[in-house]
């Protein structure tokens, strides 16, 4: 929270997640609050908007409309979104109960049914690249299913093969090092 954006909503946010008897860590660089050390929520200060995402989002109920997927990929998280302080003082009664929900979730030991890996459609360019090498094939394999994943949508968001064949080319040295597309 070093950031002076959205300061006061994250201070607000922050009230109403310890008011709901959540525990408070640092994780991936922001304020995480989970119960019996399964994660529940986190507080997120983007470009136009702050947002309290919770990672199992999409098994809550939602009564109010206001739950939205991060990304159009995102299949666990959801987060609701606010452009200004006042609208979390207005709301906190539906964040606590949304909170207690997914509390409830966690207390349950629900989980979210991702979509495995094998339903990911691998672009063609790619699998003739993978038919063709054999220690790329193994090393895509070795990667965690997010990785893939995160991989596989690289490459299938290019609408011409000429770009997708420049994506897989490109990604080739940090797949064989065992890194994913956002690793450093």
């Amino acid at each position: 929270m070093n950031k002076t954006e959205w300061q006061e909503e994250r201070k607000k946010l922050r009230a109403v997640l310890l008011d709901c008897q959540l525990d408070e860590e640092v994780k991936w660089g922001k304020l995480c609050y989970s119960f019996q050390k399964g994660n529940v929520a986190m507080i997120f200060g983007m470009k136009t908007y702050c947002a309290l995402g919770f990672f199992k989002g999409s098994l809550l109920q939602d009564p109010e409309g206001i739950l939205v997927a991060p990304g159009e990929h995102s299949q666990a998280m959801r987060q609701i979104r606010f452009a200004q302080a006042q609208e979390i003082d207005a709301r906190e009664a539906t964040l606590k109960a949304y909170l207690q929900e997914a509390v409830d979730v966690e207390k349950a030991g629900l989980s979210v049914d991702f979509k495995e890996k094998h339903e990911l459609e691998y672009p063609e360019e790619f699998r003739l690249v993978l038919d063709d090498n054999a220690a790329l094939k193994a090393a895509f394999e070795a990667l965690t299913p997010g990785r893939q994943r995160g991989y596989i949508l690289h490459f299938s968001g290019a609408k011409q093969s000429s770009t997708r064949t420049s994506r897989i080319e490109k990604c080739i040295p940090s797949i064989l090092e065992g890194k994913g597309l956002n690793d450093r």
